[in-house]
């Protein structure tokens, strides 16, 4: 899974993967000739008293270590572009990825953690690509050319390669096989804490209305501590890497050094070629310790990619069309034709044979128990999620087939729970209209009644908002939800619940300017208080996922049980009528 990662992303940068390996050979081979060249002064310079042989060989060395030197500040500074453009690009594909998902598969992933693969796991391949471009290209050729120049230098003392080199190789593979799980499971304890912390931060009023902090507090220190006891656990393997490669390149230098001094006094090597032998011997053994490096960030990595290729692999269940319509010729016609919605797996669907025509001049209701599939139904309007069954037509083509900027060009949408993004009033305001004049946002926060309280903030349009609007009162976030809609002047408006934090007056006052500047347009609210929906041309009365009555208020209370119960659990008969 990681190489077929690596793959896909990093072919786009191949000229400079190339510059980098060809830097990297050169330097490596500097890197395997300085030792024969000091062989070469200790041997013919200096213990021959030969002075300008060693003021040449040395010369020669200089030159070899500046192109050593060059060689890897440009290979470094390739690899260390082409790694962080490679975590640029993940992370856009995730995030492209996730801004097509419907509610249902960021459902499937959870927010921690997509959060957490976008971020932590592409960071990860990151520096694997990293480390691999600095030091494991380095690695191999320095291992095989060393051990042919080791050769080179004496034959017979080569011998102790063969089992040293295999035996370090073993030991590494033991404890890269005992770190694999345990990095999977670190990412897993990751997602959890991330996902505990953002639960306790967003609920934080809860929390401490219920005097619930010791609980909590209990909670995450669960988490966090299974999160140490893994990190401690890989931490503890990792410890031991470095001691056992150090035990194995002293223990091979120490055997090196004995062997060779018998073989020096008989004349039959030279002390130049024990030093150049002891140089490579710690270059292949510092090879294998860099290739060890990587392999200690290999497993996390793959975790890494398995979960980020997860997310690449999947399809959203809200699909582009191959030929989508990009103009309108009605305006505003919303029809829906025996619409229905299950979730994967669920015996029940949530929602069946939903029939309803809505025209502009319009207003139609939505009413039913908690439950019932309001807010599923109006969902399916915008696809934030698709039918399962039947069709949902704008001006008689199906909004499957319609080009994603027409629609949502054509149909606004105010959620249950509004959202608004860090930055200004107007920042929000022109996310329906980037190029809203001033004009326009005070006239769509008039409609809303918003006007009044945006002047009172310091630096009106100007006025900071915090994430998720939290500087302000639920109200003014359903009312600057509302402005935000208004400004992009669809053809139809949809609002789920949308004026449910508003006090009777408010929201009296909302609905009325919205009747004036929604004249020509369709208009959809799902609400639970009937007094908000009352005055709608059509109501419809939703039960268990069906439609179970439709018409004006007075209609529904003589004939319509459902409605009617749901009528007087909130007014009185008097008022009712």
């Amino acid at each position: 899974m990681l190489l077929r990662l690596l793959r896909a992303h990093l072919r786009p940068y191949a000229l400079p993967i190339i510059a980098l390996v060809v830097l990297q050979l050169v330097q490596t081979v500097a890197t395997l000739y300085l030792p024969a060249l000091n062989a070469d002064i200790i041997d013919n310079g200096v213990l021959t008293g030969d002075q300008g042989h060693i003021l040449r060989v040395g010369g020669v060395m200089l030159a070899v270590a500046a192109v050593q030197l060059i060689c890897a500040i440009g290979a470094v500074g390739f690899g260390a572009r082409t790694a962080t453009a490679l975590g640029r690009d993940l992370r856009a594909s995730v995030f492209d990825q996730v801004q097509s998902f419907s509610a249902r598969e960021v459902g499937r992933f959870g927010a921690p953690s997509l959060i957490t693969r976008t971020t932590n796991d592409v960071q990860q391949i990151q520096m694997l690509v990293l480390v691999t471009f600095t030091l494991m290209i380095t690695a191999p050729i320095m291992c095989v050319g060393g051990i042919v120049l080791a050769l080179d230098q004496d034959a017979v003392l080569s011998g102790l390669l063969v089992v040293v080199v295999p035996l370090l190789g073993v030991l590494i593979a033991l404890l890269v096989a005992r770190l694999r799980p345990l990095f999977r499971a670190m990412q897993v304890r990751i997602d959890a804490v991330n996902r505990i912390l953002r639960e306790q931060i967003n609920g934080l009023q809860v929390i401490r209305a219920f005097n619930k902090d010791v609980h909590e507090q209990r909670r995450f220190g669960e988490a966090n501590a299974e999160l140490t006891g893994t990190a401690l656990r890989v931490g503890n393997l990792m410890a031991l890497m470095f001691p056992t490669v150090m035990i194995v390149v002293n223990v091979s230098s120490v055997a090196v050094t004995w062997f060779a001094a018998g073989r020096i006094d008989s004349g039959a090597m030279q002390v130049g070629a024990l030093v150049a032998f002891l140089s490579y011997l710690m270059q292949i053994l510092m090879s294998v310790m860099m290739a060890t490096f990587m392999f200690m960030m290999i497993p996390r990595a793959e975790v890494c990619a398995e979960r980020i290729q997860e997310v690449l692999d999947t399809e959203s269940t809200v699909r582009l069309p191959s030929e989508p319509v990009r103009e309108l010729h009605r305006r505003g016609h919303l029809e829906l034709r025996d619409v229905g919605f299950r979730y994967p797996g669920a015996e029940e669907p949530v929602l069946q044979g939903i029939e309803f025509h809505a025209r502009p001049g319009e207003t139609t209701a939505i009413i039913g128990s908690t439950g019932s599939g309001k807010s599923t139904l109006i969902n399916l309007i915008p696809r934030l999620s698709d039918v399962t069954t039947g069709t949902i037509l704008i001006d008689g083509v199906d909004v499957r087939d319609l080009d994603p900027a027409t629609l949502t060009r054509t149909v606004a949408f105010v959620p249950q729970r509004p959202y608004l993004f860090s930055g200004t009033v107007a920042s929000n305001l022109r996310y329906g209209d980037p190029e809203a004049t001033d004009d326009d946002l005070w006239h769509a926060l008039e409609i809303a009644r918003a006007a009044d309280f945006v002047r009172r903030l310091p630096g009106g349009l100007d006025a900071p908002l915090s994430q998720g609007g939290g500087n302000v009162s639920g109200g003014q976030r359903q009312r600057l939800a509302i402005a935000r809609a208004l400004v992009r002047r669809p053809e139809i408006h949809l609002f789920d619940d949308s004026f449910s934090a508003l006090d009777y007056a408010t929201d009296a006052q909302v609905r009325a300017g919205l009747r004036q500047e929604t004249a020509d347009a369709t208009v959809v609210i799902v609400a639970q208080r009937v007094n908000t929906i009352r005055d709608a041309d059509r109501i419809l009365v939703l039960d268990a996922g069906r439609l179970v009555g439709a018409g004006t208020h007075q209609e529904l209370m003589a004939d319509n049980e459902t409605y009617r119960e749901i009528v007087l659990s909130q007014l009185s008969e008097e008022e009712a009528a």
